[in-house]
C-alpha cells in the first residue's frame, strides 16, 4: 500500500509542478513581469492548499482507496485544458485548477498512517513524502518536451499517466483493516483545533518547512534564469536536484523523528535553515549559492518528515482533518514567497530581502519550538520524557 500511495502522490505532484519549469517560456511568450511570473508559479499552490482541508475530511469519511483514484481522474480535466490556453489570463485560471492535484497529500497521509504502528509512522510517512519527487520529474521533462514537441504536449502527456495510476490504485489498493469511516459531524471534527493548540504549532512549522520547499522548488528555475543567466533547461535541471535532495531527506527525517523525536529534530532544522538563508541573501558565487540551496533542501526535507511524524503521533483519530489543515498551511507557505520574491526583484533588482525573511521565519519557529519544548514537553514529545499518552491522544 505504501508503494502504491507514493506512486500516486508522485504523479499528482508532477502535475501540480508543471507550470514552474515552463514559467520562463511563458514569461517570454506573454511578456510577463517578475511579479506576474511569481503569481503564475504561486497560484497552483492556492487550490492545492485549501483543497487539502475538504479532501482530508473526505478521506476520513470514505478512505484513501476511494479518494485517490477519484482525485487522479478529476486532475485530468485541468491538465487537458492547460494545453488549450492562449492568453496569460486563461493560463493563470488553469494553473489555479492544476493546484487540485497538490491536495493529494491530505489523502495519502491518513491512508498510509493507518497501515503502520506509531513507532513506524515517521518512516512510512517519510517514504510517502518521497512522492515529492514528481516535481523533479516535471522539472526535468517539461522544458525538454516543450522544446521539441511544444509546451502543450508537456501537459497532455500526463493524462494517460493519471488514468493508468487511477486504475491501478482502484484495483490494487485497500484501506487498512482497522479503518472505520469517521461519521462525526464536521463541526465536531474541527473542534480539535480549538481544544488542542498543538495543531496550530504544527501548522506554523509546516508553513515554513513545506512552504519553503514548494516555494524554492517552484521559483528556483525563474530565479536561476533571471539572476544568474542560466538557460531554462539548465535551470530546471538544477531545480530538480533541489527537489530530489529534499525528497530523499524526507524519509530520513521520519526515521530520525522516530528515534529522537520530531520536536528535537525541528530545533536543528530551523537553526540550520536560518543560517543557509542568510548565506543565500549575501553569499557570492554560484558554488556557494548552490551549496546553500542544497543545504536548505536537505534540512527542509528533514523538517517535513518530522512534522508529520508529530501529526500522526498525536492525532490518529483526526488524522485526515489535521493533515488537511496543517498541509494547507504548508501549501500557503509555498504561495506567498514566489509573489514576494517577484516583487522584491522588480523593486530592488535582487532577492536578498526575500531570503532574509525566510531566515527570520525559521528563527521564529525555532523560538516557538524551544518554548513548546520547555513548557509542554509532555505533550509535544511524550515518548522522550514519559510513556504517558499525550492529552491530544487521550481526546482523540
Amino acid at each position: 500500500m505504501l508503494v502504491l500511495a507514493t506512486l500516486a502522490f508522485a504523479v499528482c505532484f508532477a502535475v501540480w509542478g508543471l507550470v514552474s519549469p515552463l514559467a520562463p517560456l511563458f514569461r517570454t511568450q506573454y511578456q510577463l513581469s517578475g511579479t506576474e511570473v511569481g503569481l503564475l508559479v504561486a497560484v497552483p499552490v492556492v487550490l492545492g492548499s485549501l483543497a487539502r482541508i475538504p479532501l482530508g475530511l473526505l478521506t476520513d469519511r470514505f478512505g484513501g482507496r476511494v479518494m485517490f483514484p477519484s482525485l487522479l481522474v478529476v486532475a485530468c480535466v485541468p491538465v487537458a485544458l492547460a494545453g488549450l490556453t492562449s492568453s496569460f489570463g486563461m493560463l493563470l485560471a488553469d494553473s489555479l485548477l492544476l493546484g487540485l492535484a497538490g491536495a493529494s497529500f491530505a489523502v495519502g497521509v491518513p491512508f498510509v498512517a493507518r497501515w503502520f504502528p506509531p513507532q513506524r509512522q515517521g518512516f512510512a510517512l517519510g517514504v510517502y513524502g518521497m512522492g515529492n519527487i514528481g516535481t523533479a520529474a516535471a522539472a526535468l521533462a517539461a522544458p525538454r518536451v516543450a522544446a521539441s514537441l511544444g509546451w502543450q504536449v508537456a501537459f497532455w502527456m500526463w493524462i494517460p499517466v493519471l488514468l493508468v495510476m487511477a486504475e491501478a490504485f482502484w484495483l490494487l489498493a485497500r484501506d487498512a483493516p482497522g479503518f472505520q469511516p469517521n461519521t462525526t459531524p464536521v463541526a465536531e471534527r474541527f473542534s480539535v483545533f480549538g481544544r488542542e493548540p498543538l495543531t496550530w504549532v504544527l501548522a506554523l512549522f509546516y508553513f515554513v518547512t513545506f512552504g519553503g520547499f514548494v516555494a524554492m522548488g517552484n521559483y528556483l528555475p525563474t530565479l536561476l534564469v533571471g539572476a544568474y543567466g542560466l538557460n531554462p533547461a539548465d535551470a530546471a535541471t538544477r531545480a530538480s536536484g533541489f527537489v530530489v535532495l529534499a525528497t530523499l531527506a524526507r524519509p530520513v527525517g521520519g526515521i530520525l523523528a522516530d528515534r529522537w523525536g520530531g520536536a528535537r529534530l525541528l530545533n536543528i532544522t530551523f537553526a540550520i535553515v536560518a543560517a543557509f538563508a542568510i548565506l543565500l541573501a549575501f553569499g557570492p558565487g554560484m558554488a556557494l549559492i548552490t551549496t546553500a540551496f542544497l543545504g536548505c533542501a536537505f534540512m527542509l526535507g528533514l523538517g517535513n518528515g518530522a512534522v508529520f511524524k508529530l501529526v500522526a503521533q498525536h492525532f490518529p483519530r483526526e488524522a485526515g482533518v489535521v493533515t488537511g489543515v496543517v498541509g494547507a498551511a504548508g501549501g500557503l507557505g509555498g504561495f506567498f514567497p514566489p509573489l514576494l520574491m517577484g516583487f522584491v526583484r522588480d523593486v530592488t533588482g535582487a532577492y536578498a530581502i526575500g531570503f532574509m525573511l525566510l531566515s527570520e521565519f525559521a528563527l521564529l519557529c525555532l523560538l516557538v519550538n524551544v518554548l513548546v519544548l520547555q513548557q509542554r514537553a509532555r505533550v509535544l514529545m511524550p515518548h522522550d520524557v514519559s510513556p504517558e499518552v499525550s492529552p491530544a491522544r487521550r481526546v482523540a
